[in-house]
């Protein structure tokens, strides 16, 4: 078996023209699948493969969401695509009070075997109402799975697990991230949810990111290593379930730790990680954990301005020396 270069989206499409074939129960329901091979191309060839499992559903995120709750109580498997992340906010009940709490309330009778996909973040000027990253509101909702891949191989080998895992996935995959091409092998391989990457060694601080943001940090290590600073940079790639023994692992022996992410900074998913690393980890400490995430304020159109919101390699490196104390 070869390694190919391929893009996030394409990723996505081998992931599920896989899955598919090898499970029927398996589809996919949404709006403007089939057009195109879907809006960044994450379907391409799939409707003509399935024509009967790739459903274009008229606009109303709340009978989408709660078509693909049922179909998943019944046995099915669907994929349920938002468009854009931020359009959840129309499914909040159905998210919220059913997908991530059946299972529970049924004593484990009922399983809600569904991935709600979700394309997030900003760096395409699409505006406030189609730019943010809302991962900390599903992770603070228990009984529900949180995915938030970066790199090609691992959009396809996560999003392979989300669809075999029996508890409802939140999978958020970054809209400038979908032409972005990376290794992928050709063989078939599944990628456990729960689980974190060292995208980078380092001996002086930890840097823990995910999605776009693990691009920007590693351009930021490239940067402090020629000043002599080793940065760790870890890839977490979920949310929940939370790869805590890698981050000890990495903290325990930097002793400086920062999380980053494109989210905003207040109630961001960075202040869970910082809480915890404080309450576990703190007399591993050498410094403080620090913080860096977007401006609180709705994302803006204008591309200067969007620029200034969003977190830039800057900001890290100005992070990393606050972490340091230098």
């Amino acid at each position: 078996m070869g390694v190919r270069e391929l893009s996030c989206s394409l990723a996505m499409a081998e992931a599920l023209k896989e899955e598919m074939e090898q499970d029927e129960t398996i589809f996919i329901i949404g709006e403007d699948l089939t057009d195109h091979g879907g809006i960044f191309g994450q379907f391409r060839g799939l409707p003509q493969q399935f024509p009967d499992r790739i459903i274009d559903a008229p606009i109303s995120e709340t009978s989408i969401v709660g078509t693909g709750i049922g179909a998943a109580l019944t046995g099915m498997r669907p994929l349920v695509d938002m468009h854009f992340a931020d359009f959840v906010t129309t499914a909040m009940d159905e998210i919220v009070n059913q997908m991530a709490k059946i299972r529970y309330m049924s004593g484990g009778q009922a399983k809600l075997t569904l991935v709600l996909w979700a394309p997030d973040g900003g760096c395409i000027n699409a505006a406030a109402q189609h730019s943010q990253c809302l991962e900390s509101w599903f992770v603070h909702t228990p009984g529900l799975k949180v995915v938030v891949p970066y790199e090609p191989a691992d959009v396809k080998g996560l999003l392979k697990a989300a669809i075999r895992d029996d508890d409802p996935v939140i999978f958020f995959q970054h809209k400038r991230l979908f032409n972005w091409t990376g290794p992928v092998t050709e063989e078939h391989y599944v990628t456990p949810l729960g689980k974190g990457k060292v995208k980078r060694r380092g001996t002086d601080i930890t840097i823990l990111t995910y999605s776009r943001m693990t691009y920007e940090c590693m351009e930021a290590a490239r940067e402090l290593a020629k000043k002599g600073v080793q940065a760790e940079v870890i890839d977490l790639r979920t949310l929940c379930p939370l790869d805590f023994d890698l981050i000890a692992r990495s903290v325990k022996k930097t002793h400086h730790a920062m999380v980053v992410h494109e989210a905003c900074l207040t109630g961001g998913f960075g202040a869970e990680i910082a809480a915890r690393i404080g309450e576990e980890l703190y007399d591993h400490l050498a410094g403080p954990v620090v913080r860096v995430g977007a401006k609180d304020v709705p994302i803006p159109f204008s591309p200067v301005m969007e620029k200034y919101v969003l977190p830039q390699i800057t900001d890290i490196l100005t992070g990393v020396d606050r972490a340091l104390k230098r």
